[in-house]
């Protein structure tokens, strides 16, 4: 019978129990946006939003019970106890019954369930027993070891709480004491009634001020905006920004998500600033009533669950084939139909890895909690497999490769002579811009002294033109002391020099010649090839009165000059690139920074340097031509958001595990689109959210220690997963060459179970087990199909054994007729679970067990205990119990024999396969 149609029985039976969440993640919110769920919650939320949309700014405020000014802190309180905090309902933690539901209803526990009614309602009370306590056993290790990382994991997240800007009218600076005891030490207090809290804490009728890089933390009303462009991706699939207004445009809008005026949890803001007020909050928002209708909110599914998934029906489809093999045989041979029920019964216990999730979740945690020590937020268990796994890095280059530090090392005009009046430029135009004050800025601010700081009084600001990636340039603009209106413009110097057409030089105008352009490329490029940032700065004056201003007056500047920018490497940078190279990990720079500088600091800290791709080129490469760029290529310069998030879908789709570290709001869709992302604190909210890993400090060193720890994590895992199967498949084999030729069953049900039982038990410690140097070198990625053949081969080695211990029990203690079955069954039984026993310190390396790799303290503990038990069981007072008998003290001399040219046979077997196969 083909395997698909067990598979579709199974599914079908998961979908009855809501269990197949454990095999198929649901689908994203854009998904879900044009399913049926967003047609039933459109109609009352449209209507309201609708509605709002349409109000004037002033009735609005009124209708929300708020002010210009934004709420009192009491009136927050009040409103807060209403609403409740800003939340979506999968958000919040399991209740302790959700959660041990959850960690009960995986597959095995299901199947073990349904065996152990079976042998309940077969008089097989005992077996009921044994399999009901392997069920809880498996359930409440598992409850146990995710409520201890969940525990943390929320302590640490708590440390990277998204926040947003909101106003707070008639407080005073002497309350930031009670506002601190209100809402955490997050809360900061900038400008007069500026207040930065926790998204959770708003509340509808705030008042909140959005700028780029900010994730929308609720459904809003624009009040007032300045070229904003937010991207909806999350929400409508739309792969361009949109830019949003104070005033709807058109009200035939069948969407609310189509609205101009309105802004949305889960969107983010792509360039520009806004004034807004909070419309709605948690599962009142458009996101959560969409999240309400649903069970998660999983991303798509990742390589970890894709292995883990691949494994468990591997397993479940030999089981399902070899137990109805184990009943018609011992049915036909032995001819008691409902004996042979309870043995093929056991045996469809003993191939289930009942213990799989537990050990998962006991090792990922285990994970989490040394990152954690290492200042490393894991935000998602699986990724800490998925780190392992990782075999290239795309970095962004600013404060990761370098120091955290910029330095203004120049203020030049434009022939590279100093000058105090483009300083004075860039100051106003970092000094008065709102949007997202990166380095450059801060080093800016930080740079002048206290005459220019308080010479900035004497200008005005009137309008600002928002930075964004594709012009890459930002602009102010200011009233002058003598009443002059000034747009003060800097950004990258390509881009600048676009819009340029005069120079200013000694306080005189000149035309910007061809002749005077390459002057202007050869100094810039000068710097670059120093290591230093160029950044120009220009201006252009309005005669008139002008109000609105917007990118299209960015033309016929004046270039006034130049700042540049030192950002040294960092120390740890060139030993930390080297440890990724000999871990197998390879480093690509994704920036959007020029190359020269790009190339100064690979040079520096060891990554190849000589060969740049642009991301002019970038945009005419086909997805073919990508492909191969990729490979060939280790910097990428000038790079924008979306030609970082293609290089990343294009390693991917040449079959790397990608892993990207960045920042910044340029590099959110990168993050997003990696197999692993990873962000600091300091980042942009929509990075942060988009990571899978936040590090509480920005080094590449960390990366490398969540490398290995995540390789550990991997070979521990595969450690179980392999004894397991082939220790099973070994079982079995003996079981079906004993069934045909033995008169008696081998082993009764009871005896299966107990065996299981203790071999479950002894795998508890395997997470904290060592693992070799030699297994940590390389990625580890999960094959399916290497753990069959690794069955297959390992497997009947054990059944050799148990070949021969039959044939001891059989010739040398005469235990060969019904009446002496329970002493064949006893020998069997000390000899099976030794073996399996053993099984782990043979195949958890590839090295000579206890010579050359010995394994930690917890399993040789776990496996001394165990092995103790079973020779204790048979020996000691509760063997008639298990209908066990006592064997003769001569077996004793020959169980040692077996066992050690078992190990030696195994070790002899397990060189074979390395030479031929390799060692995972």
């Amino acid at each position: 019978m083909k395997y698909d149609l067990w598979q579709r029985l199974f599914t079908r039976f998961l979908e009855t129990f809501h269990l197949k969440r454990f095999f198929i993640r649901n689908s994203s919110f854009k998904e879900l946006h044009q399913s049926s769920y967003a047609k039933e919650i459109g109609q009352t939320l449209a209507v309201q939003l609708r509605h709002y949309s349409t109000l004037e700014s002033e009735a609005l405020l009124n209708t929300l019970s708020s002010h210009e000014e934004g709420l009192t802190e009491v009136e927050a309180q009040e409103q807060q106890l209403k609403v409740g905090l800003n939340e979506v309902a999968q958000e919040k933690p399991l209740t302790w019954w959700q959660h041990l539901w959850y960690c009960y209803r995986n597959p095995f526990n299901v199947l073990l369930s349904l065996l152990a009614v079976v042998a309940f309602l077969t008089d097989d009370l005992t077996g009921s027993v044994i399999i009901s306590i392997m069920v809880l056993l498996s359930t409440f290790l598992r409850y146990w070891q995710e409520s201890k990382s969940n525990k943390a994991a929320e302590s640490l997240k708590a440390m990277v709480t998204n926040t947003a800007m909101v106003l707070r009218r008639e407080i005073n600076y002497s309350d930031l004491s009670l506002l601190q005891q209100r809402y955490g030490a997050k809360v900061k207090q900038l400008k007069e009634i500026q207040f930065e809290i926790p998204i959770q804490y708003l509340v509808p009728g705030d008042i909140i001020l959005l700028s780029a890089g900010d994730m929308i933390p609720a459904d809003c009303r624009i009040l007032s905006a300045k070229d904003l462009f937010v991207s909806q991706a999350a929400m409508t699939g739309e792969s361009m920004p949109v830019e949003k207004y104070a005033l709807q445009h058109s009200m035939d809008v069948n969407s609310p998500l189509e609205l101009d005026n309105l802004v949305f949890m889960g969107t983010n803001v792509v360039s520009g600033t806004a004034k807004a007020v909070v419309l709605n909050t948690g599962i009142q928002t458009y996101f959560g009533a969409l999240a309400h209708r649903v069970t998660a909110t999983d991303r798509s599914v990742t390589s970890f669950q894709l292995g883990v998934n691949k494994i468990s029906w591997l397993l479940i489809r030999f089981m399902l084939i070899m137990a109805p093999i184990v009943l018609f045989i011992n049915g036909f041979t032995k001819g008691d139909w409902g004996e042979a029920v309870l043995f093929a019964l056991s045996v469809a216990v003993g191939l289930t890895p009942e213990m799989l999730p537990m050990i998962v979740t006991s090792t990922l945690a285990k994970g989490a909690v040394f990152l954690s020590r290492k200042k490393v937020i894991v935000k998602r268990l699986d990724a800490i497999q998925n780190f392992g796994a990782m075999d290239v890095l795309c970095t962004d280059k600013t404060g990761t490769l370098t120091q955290d530090k910029i330095f203004l090392s120049h203020h030049v005009d434009v022939l590279g002579k100093k000058s105090h009046t483009v300083l004075m430029l860039a100051f106003l135009n970092s000094y008065y811009q709102t949007g997202l004050k990166n380095l450059l800025d801060v080093a800016v601010l930080e740079a002048v002294d206290q005459d220019m700081k308080f010479e900035k009084l004497r200008f005005k600001k009137l309008d600002e033109v928002p930075f964004d990636f594709e012009r890459r340039r930002m602009s102010v603009i200011v009233r002058t002391p003598q009443s002059q209106i000034r747009m003060v413009t800097k950004g990258a110097v390509e881009e600048m020099v676009k819009v340029c057409t005069h120079i200013e030089i000694k306080g005189e105008i000149k035309e910007l010649t061809t002749q005077l352009r390459k002057e202007i490329e050869e100094i810039t490029q000068h710097y670059n090839r120093e290591g230093l940032r160029v950044v120009a700065v220009a201006y252009r004056d309005f005669d008139g009165i002008c109000e609105n201003f917007s990118v299209k007056d960015e033309s016929d500047l004046i270039l006034a000059g130049y700042i540049t920018f030192l950002d040294p490497p960092k120390e740890s940078a060139r030993p930390a690139i080297q440890q990724l190279h000999a871990h197998g990990v390879s480093v690509k720079v994704l920036t959007g920074d020029n190359e020269f500088v790009t190339q100064k600091i690979c040079q520096e800290i060891g990554i190849p340097h000589e060969k740049v791709l642009l991301g002019g080129m970038v945009e005419t490469l086909s997805d073919e031509d990508l492909k191969q760029a990729v490979e060939e290529y280790t910097i990428f310069a000038k790079l924008s958001p979306i030609h970082k998030e293609r290089i990343v879908e294009q390693l991917k789709a040449n079959g790397h595990v990608v892993g990207f570290l960045g920042d910044g709001i340029n590099d959110a869709a990168a993050i997003r689109a990696a197999d692993i992302g990873i962000s600091v604190d300091s980042a942009v909210d929509i990075a942060k959210e988009s990571a899978d890993l936040i590090l509480l400090e920005k080094s590449l060193m960390v990366l490398e220690n969540g490398v290995i720890e995540g390789r550990r994590t991997f070979a521990n895992m595969l450690k179980y997963i392999k004894m397991t199967a082939s220790s099973n498949f070994g079982n079995v084999f003996s079981v079906l060459v004993a069934s045909a030729f033995i008169p008696f069953l081998p082993m009764l049900p009871i005896h299966l179970l107990v065996q299981n039982l203790l071999y479950d038990v002894s795998q508890i410690a395997i997470p904290f087990d060592h693992v070799d140097e030699e297994q940590l070198e390389k990625p580890q990625r999960w094959q399916p199909s290497e753990v069959g053949r690794f069955m297959v081969v390992f497997g009947p080695i054990s059944s050799i054994f148990d070949i021969l211990t039959f044939g001891m029990m059989w010739f040398v203690f005469d235990a060969n007729t019904p009446a002496q079955q329970s002493l064949f069954q006893s020998g069997w039984f000390v000899v099976g679970l030794l073996t399996q026993t053993l099984i782990v310190h043979m195949i958890r390396t590839k090295k000579i067990p206890f010579i050359q790799s010995c394994a930690a303290t917890p399993l040789v503990v776990m496996t001394i205990i165990i092995s103790a038990i079973g020779i204790f069981l048979p020996m000691g007072p509760l063997a008639h119990y298990f209908k066990l008998e006592a064997l003769p003290l001569t077996y004793f001399l020959y169980l040692p024999c077996i066992l050690l040219a078992y190990m030696c046979v195994t070790q002899w077997i397990k060189g074979i396969y390395i030479r031929r196969y390799g060692w995972q």
